[in-house]
């Protein structure tokens, strides 16, 4: 079984992540960059299969600058066996479309029988691009899924709503989201980090792909700093405290 794993690098969420006002996009040089922590959940269930099945292929994918080949560094290291880099000065604020339509073109060229991605990333969070690739592929996608069985032919998965929790299967091949409710993932051992550095990484640029010619076709016109918070609202107890704390989640519409 080949299976793509999706990755990507993204601001961290523990350090001051920025939006550069005068371009629309996140600032990535203002903070450190990691491989977004749903994206090593998705790896985790390939590598999980792989520990099962030896002749399991997992390749992980990544479309960004020339920085984002770290974050495939630290995958490799982790235990995939290969990886791709999309990387082209022409996808530079891509939106959605456009990056599921290129993403969809590497992910034919590659070839896979599962493709995984996180449910959403925690700089983006659209959460709408599995769903896209499932369309450009003309593949069954199952999203959001908070676990994931594997055999040679079908994936099967649970999904949570808030009515319960639905059961889905589809055959391969076939596109499936996460959710962080999956397993976290594991740590990249001595041995992985140095045979990361022989493992292959494949480079491909836009006029390498059979992808449809198009430009994002959603821009940030206007962008601003979030205002800083003023002070909440105060309540002391002097014996109507209760009350007044319903009265505010009533008024918010909390309750």
């Amino acid at each position: 079984m080949k299976i793509i794993v999706l990755i990507k690098q993204v601001p961290d969420t523990w350090s001051d992540r920025r939006i550069d006002t005068a371009t629309g996009l996140i600032d990535r040089v203002a903070s450190d960059r990691v491989i977004d922590e749903i994206s090593e959940r998705a790896l985790e269930v390939a590598l999980a299969r792989k520990d099962g099945d030896k002749a399991t292929e997992v390749v992980v994918m990544t479309m960004g600058p020339p920085e984002a080949k770290d974050a495939l560094r630290k995958a490799l290291a982790m235990g995939a066996d290969s990886a791709v880099h999309i990387s082209d000065e022409g996808l530079t604020g891509a939106d959605a479309l456009l990056t599921s339509s290129v993403i969809a073109a590497a992910a034919r060229t590659t070839g896979f029988d599962l493709l995984i991605a996180g449910n959403e990333s925690t700089d983006g969070r659209g959460g709408v691009l599995p769903a896209m690739l499932a369309e450009h592929l003309a593949l069954p996608v199952l999203s959001f899924l908070d676990a994931v069985e594997l055999d040679e032919a079908t994936v099967r998965g649970r999904r949570a709503g808030e009515a319960g929790t639905t059961e889905l299967s589809a055959p391969l091949p076939a596109i499936i989201s996460i959710t962080e409710q999956l397993p976290d993932a594991r740590f990249a051992s001595f041995k992985g980090i140095m045979t990361a550095k022989k493992k292959p990484v494949v480079a491909l640029a836009l006029d390498e792909l059979a992808a449809p010619v198009m430009d994002a076709r959603s821009t940030v016109l206007a962008a601003q700093q979030r205002p800083p918070r003023t002070a909440g609202t105060l309540v002391v107890d002097d014996g109507r405290a209760a009350a007044e704390l319903a009265d505010y989640l009533a008024a918010a519409r909390l309750v």
